[in-house]
C-alpha cells in the first residue's frame, strides 16, 4: 500500500480536563457540570477527583508522548480552572498550571492544540443561569475564550472551541437539564444549542480579531449513516440522521446559519429559539479554518413514520434518537461489535472524511478516534491490547485511503493517550495508549505502563504512517 502521508503531518493523541487532570477542586479550581455528574455516580464508578492525576503528574506524562513521538498534544482547559465560577474572577493558580503544561509541551517539541470546552460548564452558571439557556452564559463564554487567548495565545496557534456540541446537546445530564418539565426539554435544548452557536462564533472571531496567525475550528461528533435498505425513503431517513445529528452544526459553524431542513423542524415543533438581530453578522463572520471531527462508528436508518402516539418530531431516546417523521436507528448485521456495543467500521472513517471535505472544502484533522475495552495488566506488568493495535491499524490505512481520494487530512490524534476517565464507565473502559495503574476504587500507586499499543503508534509515527 502507497503512503499518502505528508512529512508535516500531524500524529498526535488526545484528553479532555475533567477526564484526565483530576485536582477537581485544588488550587481554586471552581466545580463543574461534569464534576457534578460524576460524583452522582460515585457509589458505581470513579469520579473525577483524582482521575488519572494529570495535574501532579504532567511531566512525566509529556515526557511520555515525547517518547512516543507525538506532534501534538489535543487538551482541553477547563474555564472552571480558569474562572471558578464562570464569569467572575479570574484564578492565576489556574493560569499558572496551563501555562507550565503549554511550555513543557513546546519544549519537547509538542505542538499544544487546545480545546476551551470539553462537557465542563462551571456549575456556578448553572445556579446563576440554567447555562446555556441563558445568554449571560453566551457572554461569559466569550469572555473566557478571550482571557484564553490573551494567557496563552503568543504560544498556541491552533484552537477548538466546544468539543462535540452536536452530541453533547443530545445529553441531558451534559446540559445541566436536570428538572426541565418535559414539554419544555426539546424548546430549551434548542435554545442551548442556538446559544452555544453564538458563543462558538463570537469565540472564532475573537481568535482571529487577537491572534490573527492562530487557527480555530469546530470539532463534531461524526456520523456516518447507511440506508436499511435501497428504498428511497430509507435513503433519505439516513441523510437526515446525518443532517440532524451533525450536519446542521456543520452548516451552522462554516455557513453562519441553520439549513432549511432544520429550520422548517424547529418552526414545526415550535421549537425555534430566540435570536438576536446582530446574531446574523456575529455568525456570518465566523469562518473556520478547518474541521476537527471525533470518529468511532456509523450507524443505520430507516424511515420512521408518524402515527397516532408519535406525532411530527417525536423522539425517543438521547444519543442515538429516533426521530417521528425522519428516521430509526437500525443495528448493522455487517459489522464488528466490540464488548462495549460499539460496530467497527473503517470505511464509514473513509466515507466521511471525503464526505465532510466535499461539502465544506476545510482542512480535516481527526481529534478522537480509538478503542475502549477493558485492558488485563499481566503479572510481568505488560499490556497486551492486540486488539487496539488492530483498530487503529485499520483506522489509519482509512485515512491513509481518504487521502489518496483528494482529502486533505493534516493530523490524526487518537483517544487517548493514556488510560483516563470514561464518563460512563469509569476506570473499567480503557482508551489509552499508556495504561495507569488504578481502577475505580483503588487508586494504587497510578504507575504509567506503557501499552502494546505504544509501541506500535510509536513506530506507526516514526515511519510517517503505514509501513
Amino acid at each position: 500500500m502507497e503512503n499518502h502521508f505528508k512529512k508535516d503531518f500531524w500524529w498526535g493523541a488526545s484528553s479532555s480536563a475533567f477526564q484526565i487532570e483530576g485536582a477537581w477542586d485544588k488550587d481554586g479550581k471552581g466545580k463543574t457540570v461534569a464534576d457534578y455528574n460524576a460524583f452522582q455516580k460515585a457509589d458505581v464508578q470513579a469520579d473525577t477527583q483524582v482521575a488519572s492525576d494529570f495535574y501532579h503528574n504532567y511531566k512525566e506524562d509529556i515526557l511520555l508522548m515525547k517518547e512516543l513521538g507525538l506532534k501534538t498534544y489535543r487538551f482541553s482547559i477547563s474555564w472552571a480552572r480558569i474562572i471558578p465560577d464562570g464569569d467572575g474572577e479570574v484564578n492565576q493558580k489556574g493560569i499558572n498550571f496551563y501555562n507550565d503544561v503549554i511550555d513543557f509541551l513546546l519544549e519537547n517539541d509538542i505542538i499544544p492544540f487546545v480545546t476551551l470546552y470539553h462537557f465542563d460548564l462551571p456549575f456556578a452558571l448553572v445556579d446563576k443561569y440554567n447555562g446555556w439557556e441563558s445568554r449571560d452564559c453566551v457572554y461569559a463564554f466569550e469572555r473566557y475564550a478571550k482571557i484564553c487567548f490573551e494567557a496563552f495565545g503568543d504560544r498556541v496557534k491552533h484552537w477548538q472551541v466546544h468539543n462535540e456540541q452536536n452530541l453533547m446537546i443530545r445529553v441531558n445530564i451534559r446540559m445541566n437539564m436536570y428538572d426541565v418539565p418535559i414539554e419544555q426539554v426539546e424548546k430549551v435544548r434548542a435554545q442551548m444549542d442556538y446559544h452555544m452557536f453564538v458563543a462558538h462564533a463570537l469565540a472564532t472571531n475573537a481568535c482571529h480579531e487577537m491572534l490573527p496567525d492562530a487557527k480555530i475550528g469546530p470539532a463534531v461528533s461524526s456520523t456516518m449513516t447507511y440506508p436499511s435498505s435501497n428504498r428511497p425513503e430509507d435513503v433519505w431517513a439516513a441523510r437526515m440522521n446525518d443532517n440532524f445529528k451533525t450536519n446542521y452544526a456543520l452548516e451552522m459553524h462554516c455557513f453562519g446559519e441553520y439549513p432549511g431542513y432544520y429550520k422548517e423542524y424547529l418552526k414545526k415543533c415550535d421549537i425555534y429559539p430566540e435570536t438576536y438581530p446582530e446574531d446574523e453578522e456575529i455568525l456570518k463572520a465566523a469562518k473556520p479554518d478547518f474541521i476537527a471531527l471525533n470518529y468511532y462508528r456509523t450507524l443505520v436508518a430507516s424511515y420512521l413514520p408518524v402515527d397516532e402516539a408519535h406525532p411530527f418530531g417525536t423522539k425517543v431516546n438521547d444519543i442515538d434518537f429516533d426521530l417521528y417523521g425522519y428516521f430509526k436507528i437500525e443495528k448493522n448485521p455487517n459489522l464488528v461489535v466490540t464488548d462495549y456495543g460499539i460496530q467497527v467500521d473503517p470505511m464509514g472513517l473513509r466515507l466521511v472524511l471525503n464526505d465532510y471535505y466535499e461539502k465544506y472544502r476545510l482542512p480535516l484533522i481527526i481529534t478522537e478516534n480509538g478503542l475502549g475495552t477493558g485492558d488485563q495488566l499481566t503479572e510481568d506488568g505488560k499490556v497486551h491490547d492486540d486488539y487496539r493495535i488492530e483498530y487503529l491499524k485499520n483506522h489509519i490505512a482509512a485515512c491513509n485511503d481518504a487521502i489518496s481520494d483528494g482529502v486533505e487530512l493534516f493530523g490524526y490524534c487518537p483517544w487517548s493517550v493514556i488510560d483516563l476517565l470514561s464518563s460512563r464507565q469509569g476506570f473499567m473502559k480503557r482508551y489509552g495508549l499508556v495504561y495507569v495503574d488504578r481502577d475505580d476504587f483503588d487508586l494504587k500507586e497510578m504507575r504509567r505502563i506503557k501499552k502494546d499499543s505504544f509501541f506500535w503508534y510509536q513506530n506507526v509515527i516514526k515511519n510517517n504512517g503505514l509501513n
